[in-house]
């Protein structure tokens, strides 16, 4: 299994990364294509399995207690977060979702609210977010394919506001390797339309590779546990939490409403 993993990441680091455009990002958020594309993105969560995934990175975290106040950056229309919700033990949760467009509807604010999730929405820009003077802290934030739209100066500025008021991280990314770029070429058998087909492939480009997160942290984030690995078949994760103690080390892990087995799964990942 690890092998094969291997062998599928290979040449991971041979793809330059490079930052362009995506067209979705500029349309207006009632532009029918730009509508379509959004449904297509559901469709790609599936194939990517991003929400099996994100439960199994989150299911990283050494947590003493259940988180109550969530942050999702780049949160589109919510839908994936309302999938977690849904198969999550979780209730009392309070999540945010920061977006530069209000794209929460009422199909995912009514579903989050019989779950006993209270939905707040933040409509801006994530680097204003991060430049803005801010006193609310997040027990966790989650990010899932936004990260890979920014260049390294802003991607710094943005882990360094997540590090100083999140006391937990997940971000799952496109994996910048030529199996994906393959499956990005491949989009169109899923029936998406032309814009996701073309910014599937920018996505791939903009991606990441081997510890290339990580080394963006914030250095004086000292106390912070990095785990950065490849996922099947095409996601670049990173986990992150604050540790406790003299050597930044977390005690005891607790895994809260995450089933065992699930971080057992990914043992052969996290040796990449």
């Amino acid at each position: 299994m690890v092998l094969c993993l291997r062998l599928t990441d290979m040449p991971s680091m041979k793809l330059q990364r490079r930052v362009l455009p995506e067209r979705l990002d500029v349309m207006p958020a009632d532009d029918p294509l730009a509508r379509r594309s959004r449904c297509d993105l559901q469709r790609v969560h599936r194939v990517m399995r991003s929400l099996t995934i994100l439960r199994r990175a989150i299911g990283m975290l050494c947590m003493t207690r259940q988180p109550r106040r969530i942050l999702e950056l780049g949160a589109g229309d919510g839908s994936l977060m309302l999938r977690f919700a849904a198969r999550s033990p979780w209730r009392e949760v309070q999540v945010t979702f920061l977006d530069r467009q209000d794209l929460i509807g009422p199909e995912i604010r009514r579903p989050l609210d019989m779950l006993g999730w209270d939905t707040r929405v933040l409509s801006m820009d994530a680097l204003d977010w991060a430049q803005a003077s801010c006193d609310q802290e997040y027990d966790l934030c989650v990010t899932t394919l936004f990260l890979h739209h920014f260049e390294r100066p802003a991607l710094e500025q943005l882990l360094r506001a997540v590090a100083a008021r999140c006391r937990a991280f997940v971000a799952c990314e496109p994996r910048r390797n030529s199996v994906a770029l393959l499956g990005s070429h491949l989009l169109g058998l899923l029936g998406v339309n032309e814009v996701t087909r073309e910014d599937g492939v920018t996505s791939v480009v903009a991606g990441f590779a081997g510890h290339e997160l990580s080394a963006l942290w914030p250095p004086s984030a000292a106390r912070w546990r990095l785990r950065e690995y490849f996922a099947w078949p095409f996601t670049h994760c990173l986990v992150a939490d604050r540790g406790s103690g003299a050597d930044g080390r977390v005690g005891a892990k607790q895994q809260i409403g995450i089933n065992e087995q699930q971080v057992a799964d990914r043992a052969a990942d996290e040796t990449l």
